[in-house]
């Protein structure tokens, strides 16, 4: 029996959104109109404190401690989420960007985080439903060598960052992590999209371009350079973050029911012009 005085939403599904600052916190007000929400952040503090003001306008949504770089941790989140079903809509939003680690940091979180969520949720999430994965335009901007490559095909693998590493030798900063970790996540949303789709599933990428965020106002500090990056956008401002909510529900929703393994950007023009120009 549903408590009195209570938003709880028990015929609904359940969202897991990975995440909760500014964007995943959109992201979660968005989806949470039709969907329970769970809530998953690394510090357990503050994802208890953004779920207990959805639940204060309103919204059903729980909070849970989640550090996608422990195993143990997602493969918790994972079984509460199970436990908590039918889990329809999964939301990865977590992410460095370059000023919020080093390069091992960036890896870790951006692509072996990333597919662990998407290794333990495959097999819990119920058919019908849809991943999101939020990427960055960084995705697109270079393309990956083999050799690189064929390390992060195989994250979870063990020692992988140390081999990329090594690899990329002394280029091996944040920025450069950055670049590898959207790529490949765009990239492992397009090669798992079979295996996906064989449990009634779908997995995409969504790619933002300047958006503003917290983490983009650091950014903008930390490397003024992006200034030039946003004069160029040829809609001439950033994006919001509800911007990006309205594309992460369209995915979600039955209205993208045949949009699986491709990544959508949402960059106000900006890839192309860096890719094209003024070219006709």
């Amino acid at each position: 029996m549903v408590k009195v005085g209570t938003s709880e939403r028990p015929d609904w599904p359940l969202a897991v959104i990975v995440g909760a600052g500014g964007m995943g916190m959109a992201v979660a007000r968005r989806i949470g109109q039709d969907h329970r929400l769970l809530l998953a952040d690394r510090n357990l503090d503050h994802a208890e404190e953004k779920a207990q003001a959805l639940r204060g306008d309103g919204y059903d949504a729980v909070a849970f401690s989640c550090d996608v770089t422990n195993p143990a941790h997602v493969a918790s989140l994972a079984e509460a989420a199970s436990d908590a079903g039918p889990v329809r809509t999964l939301c990865n939003v977590v992410g460095l960007s370059p000023s919020m680690g080093d390069f091992r940091a960036v890896i870790g979180v951006n692509i072996v985080g990333a597919t662990r969520i998407a290794e333990a949720f495959r097999p819990i999430m119920a058919s019908g439903g849809a991943a999101i994965f939020i990427s960055s335009m960084a995705g697109h901007m270079k393309p990956l060598t083999p050799e690189i490559q064929d390390l992060l095909d195989a994250p979870l693998e063990d020692g992988v960052i140390d081999k990329l590493e090594a690899l990329v030798g002394e280029g091996a900063d944040s920025s450069t992590a950055y670049l590898l970790s959207k790529t490949s996540l765009n990239r492992m949303c397009k090669r798992r999209a079979k295996d996906w789709g064989l449990r009634g599933l779908r997995l995409v990428s969504l790619s933002p371009g300047l958006i503003a965020t917290p983490m983009g106002a650091l950014e903008f500090e930390k490397q003024p350079m992006k200034y030039n990056l946003l004069a160029a956008t040829p809609i001439q401002r950033e994006g919001t973050m509800l911007e990006i909510a309205n594309v992460v529900e369209f995915l979600a929703s039955e209205k993208a029911s045949f949009i699986s393994g491709t990544d959508i950007l949402v960059d106000g023009g900006l890839t192309g012009t860096l890719q094209h120009g003024d070219k006709a």
